[in-house]
């Protein structure tokens, strides 16, 4: 259903993106693991159109794109396919648990606000915060503001859902609700791409794991072989290290 072709990207002079390729199917999660600047952030970013690739391709569901030279009207078809779910939460500070899930559906869909409303309470039952609806973002938890962010992207009805490092911002004790709410998608066939640090997750929900490193797909496969039979040196010393931690 989606596919990206050889994605480069560089910050002044500085390549960070060096030619990365997805193929990602419906029901697909893919984990991608990492050290610090490795891409894996920008990755996300260029297949959402957050950053501009300098080159690169995306096939989605028949929409086919020039990741640099895409138009307006493109990247707005691909950008309604897609959630993205942002490491630090980029909630309304104004607007309370709800508004901020029916923002997007009355403004760029013009869904009727009771509709709206309808949709945004059902999906902050399905995140555990139905009684928070009219709370504002500084009266939740982290924890409850990434489940409202992740409440958020479902609410457009996304054919695929982008992950950037959504446990990473939290206090330890807070993961856990995050990552749960994570695996009931998972669990429901959600099409999901996760920029994670969080190998048990990787581990036992992944359908694909993938470590990246200096801009490039190290190795790609399925958790358990990725985990247990690394067949690259670099994936058996990034493991290692964060394993032992």
């Amino acid at each position: 259903m989606l596919s990206v072709k050889n994605v480069r990207k560089s910050f002044g002079g500085n390549e960070i993106l060096r030619g990365v390729s997805l193929d990602v199917k419906k029901g697909d999660i893919i984990t991608i693991l990492g050290p610090s600047g490795s891409g894996k952030t920008t990755f996300l970013r260029c297949i959402d159109f957050l950053e501009r690739a300098d080159a690169g391709t995306i096939s989605f569901d028949g929409i086919e794109a020039d990741l640099h030279t895409a138009n307006r009207s493109t990247v707005a078809a691909i950008r309604k396919k897609i959630g993205f779910v942002f490491q630090n939460y980029n909630l309304f500070a104004n607007k309370t648990a709800l508004e901020n899930i029916t923002e997007c559906l009355v403004i760029a869909r013009k869904v009727p606000e009771s509709d709206a409303n309808r949709r945004g309470m059902e999906l902050l039952e399905r995140v555990g915060l139905a009684e928070r609806a009219a709370y504002y973002p500084s009266q939740l938890s982290g924890g409850q503001q990434q489940r409202v962010g992740i409440a958020r992207a479902m609410a457009m009805n996304p054919d695929v859902i982008l992950f950037d490092e959504p446990t990473s911002a939290l206090d330890p004790e807070l993961v856990g609700e995050v990552l749960d709410v994570m695996k009931g998608l998972a669990a429901d066939g959600a099409t999901m791409i996760v920029v994670t640090h969080e190998m048990s997750f990787a581990r036992q929900v992944a359908t694909e794991a993938i470590l990246m490193d200096q801009g490039l797909i190290v190795e790609a496969a399925p958790p358990q072989e990725l985990f247990e039979h690394p067949k690259e040196e670099r994936t058996r010393q990034f493991l290692g290290r964060i394993l032992q931690e």
